[in-house]
Parts: structure tokens; C-alpha cells; sequence
């Protein structure tokens, strides 16, 4: 290679590196202009992330306050988590007197004051005191359109994009509804014995009836424990249910005294659909 053609690689190469530098330069900080403009919206539990994702999109980042694995009846917030609920424009609260956020809603309001705070509950016949609303996919229906009023009220320009994924999710939701009504039709023993006794709504939509081991957050006395192999064996059940954000013990006591077994169901994950769709099969074949 002569110096003339050395030299025009040269400048080939510097022109390249300048150009990466040009890229570096411009490109990023639009990347990182793109990422402010989402809506930040701050959302109790994991299952209320998949309701705004899927309405909001890529209009949206999500933060979830009680992590998975956690309990939302005893979870506190780590300082980073309200560090985040300073920037976000809403906050979407489940609105059913979970014990989260009985506990911490105050502070995290006082937090960002300007933040919008929506009741995800609103319209919906509670049952009680059972917090666990989300759990009927009809529910869950309600619960998405309060988020979609939500978007709307702090984003209107995007009302259609919004409304849009919300039809599309909601269809889904019918389905999911449907397949449940499906798969529990031909179900003969409508009792179903539960650890944690947070399937009240479900089993209210779907004509089951939930037997508690766990009674108002306390573990059952050995009295308690004898009463429900009893009545375990009477109903015929084989199956005991557990949620894996509590301890097992007392459901595998019960489960090994009528030589059943223990099924780990959960109420809080985040892929909501795809959860409630094992839920059903499960509750469905035993």
C-alpha cells in the first residue's frame, strides 16, 4: 500500500469514528427525551402492572410497589420505591383495603401531591373485607377501565390509542371469563380448600365455594387443623391449595392426613392472563 492509499484510509476511518460520535451524541439524548415523555404510573401489586401496560402501551412505565414474592398484607416500601412515586403522574391503587396500602397510601400521596390517585375498585361490589378484588376477571374488567379513565384524564391527546388497547384487553378478559365458565361447567365438587382465602370473588363468579385454612391472618389452632381434615374428608377433597407468598405447614398437615396434596397457586402474578388461565384449569380437575 502506497502513502496515497494509506492516507485515504485514514480518512476513512477518522470519518467513521466521527460519524459514531455524531450518533453517540444526537441519537442518545433523544433516546433518553423519549423515555421522559412516559406516563409514570405507580401500581400497588404485579397484577395491576399487565392492566396498564396493556392499556397505555408504550405510553407508559410502570412501577410496582409490593414486589413479586411479597405479601401485599405486610410489605413496607423501600425508600427507593417512594423515591420513584415523586415523578409519576399517577398512582393506581387497587382501592379494596389491602393492607398496603391502608398502611402506606397516606405517606405515599403526601409524597407527590400532584400525582393522580385512581381507585381501580371503583364500581365494584365488595364481599366483605376481602381485599382481593383482581382476582375475577370480571372485576378485572372494571378495574382496566378505571385505569383507561385514568390515562385519559392525564393524557387526552392519546384518548384513542388508549381506547383501543383497552377494547382489545377487555375482549381477552370476555374470554378469559368464558373459559372459565367452560372449564368449570362440568365440575361436580364445587369445594375447594384454600391456605389463604383469597379467591372469595372468583368463586362468587364461577358458583364455587372456598374453605379456609387461614382465618383473619392467623394460622388455625390444632383443633382448627382436626375440624378441616374432617371436613376435607366429608367434601371428598384431595387438594389443598397454597399461595407461595405464605407458608405452607398447615396446608401440607391437612394434605397428608386425607392423602392429598398440596398445589401452589398464586394470586399476585404479573402475567395476569396466562395466571388466571392455569388457575382455572387447576381449580377445574380436582
Amino acid at each position: 500500500m502506497n502513502k496515497r492509499e494509506e492516507k485515504i484510509l485514514l480518512l476513512g476511518v477518522a470519518f467513521i469514528v466521527i460519524c459514531l460520535i455524531g450518533a453517540y451524541i444526537y441519537v442518545t439524548p433523544q433516546t433518553e427525551k423519549e423515555l421522559d415523555k412516559k406516563i409514570g404510573v405507580i401500581v400497588s401489586i404485579p397484577p395491576q402492572a399487565e392492566f396498564v401496560e396493556r392499556v397505555g402501551g408504550d405510553r407508559v412505565q410502570v412501577t410496582v410497589m409490593v414486589p413479586a414474592g411479597a405479601s401485599p398484607h405486610t410489605y413496607e416500601p423501600a425508600p427507593s420505591q417512594l423515591r420513584a412515586v415523586s415523578s409519576a403522574k399517577i398512582y393506581a391503587e387497587v382501592g379494596s383495603g389491602l393492607e398496603f396500602e391502608a398502611a402506606w397510601m397516606n405517606k405515599i400521596s403526601s409524597t407527590n401531591r400532584e400525582m393522580l390517585v385512581v381507585n381501580c375498585s371503583k364500581n365494584i361490589s365488595f364481599i366483605g373485607t376481602d381485599p382481593h378484588v383482581w382476582l375475577s376477571p370480571r372485576n378485572a374488567e372494571i378495574m382496566v377501565e378505571n385505569i383507561y379513565r385514568g390515562l385519559i384524564q392525564i393524557d387526552p391527546t392519546n384518548q384513542e390509542y388508549y381506547m383501543k388497547n383497552k377494547e382489545r384487553y377487555l375482549q381477552e378478559l370476555d374470554g378469559l371469563d368464558k373459559k372459565i365458565i367452560q372449564a368449570i361447567a362440568g365440575k361436580e365438587n364445587r369445594k375447594i380448600m384454600v391456605y389463604h382465602p383469597a379467591w372469595t370473588y372468583l368463586c362468587r363468579d364461577y358458583g364455587l365455594e372456598q374453605i379456609a385454612i387461614e382465618k383473619e391472618g392467623k394460622e388455625p389452632t390444632p383443633q382448627g387443623i382436626a375440624d378441616l381434615i374432617k371436613q376435607a374428608r366429608k367434601d371428598n377433597i384431595t387438594v389443598v391449595f397454597a399461595s407461595p407468598q405464605f407458608s405452607t405447614k398447615s396446608a401440607e398437615v391437612i394434605a397428608s392426613e386425607i392423602n392429598g396434596n398440596v398445589v401452589l397457586i398464586s394470586p399476585l402474578e404479573r402475567n395476569y392472563m396466562e395466571n388466571m388461565h392455569k388457575v382455572a384449569e387447576t381449580f377445574a380437575e380436582v
